[in-house]
């Protein structure tokens, strides 16, 4: 899987679809990351949230940026991070030491990259890097029963499949994934009647 191939093109495409929607849905709880804290950033692709943190957050704060496309990394790296020290790593967010711990992990629109056994890995591997009172920050595609959403979904995933590579053809069921290693939704918020939702995950 790379995004090599769409990554300058990737934000354009995005906001041709659905406008600002996938922005403002990754940035809605990013005032929840506390001062001066750790931060693993997984698939964050052009890197638009590091602009958006510091004027959610102003305390400096430690920022490991991962992606596997060569080309994301390139893009992020031109982004305005303030004051903010991020560390950029290409390749998969697996490889992360287990010893590194995290105090927010945000994980913008990565799962729906892979089948079900392929998450439930990745999703173990980013848990072993989130501190025991740390927040995790989910935003992702939801499946819904409008037509056309489905019929979006399909598109968006043979498009994909097709110039990226990724895995997946439809949604894991992230809910189960979450509460079967023990997190608990503590917020939530929906946009385009449900098509997208972000939600404030700890351990319970």
């Amino acid at each position: 899987m790379s995004y090599n191939l769409v990554a300058r093109y990737y934000d354009k495409l995005s906001r041709l679809v659905f406008g600002d929607t996938l922005l403002q849905a990754q940035s809605y709880f990013l005032d929840r990351i506390p001062n001066g804290r750790r931060i693993l950033i997984a698939g964050g692709g052009t890197g638009w949230i590091l602009e958006e943190i510091p004027a959610r957050q102003p305390s400096v704060l430690e920022i490991t940026y991962v992606d596997t496309s060569e080309e994301m990394i390139r893009l992020a790296k031109k982004r305005n991070q303030g004051n903010n020290l991020v560390k950029f790593i290409t390749g998969p967010v697996e490889n992360i030491a287990a010893d590194c711990l995290f105090d927010v992990v945000i994980t913008p629109f990565f799962f729906d990259n892979f089948k079900e056994d392929t998450v439930r890995k990745l999703f173990s591997a980013i848990e072993k890097n989130l501190d025991k009172e740390g927040i995790w920050l989910y935003t992702d595609f939801r499946n819904t029963r409008g037509l056309r959403k489905k019929l979006l979904l399909k598109i968006m995933y043979a498009f994909f499949r097709l110039f990226c590579g990724i895995e997946a053809g439809r949604l894991p069921d992230m809910g189960r994934c979450f509460g079967d290693s023990g997190y608990a939704a503590e917020q939530r918020m929906t946009f385009m009647d449900g098509f997208v939702e972000t939600m404030v995950y700890k351990r319970y």
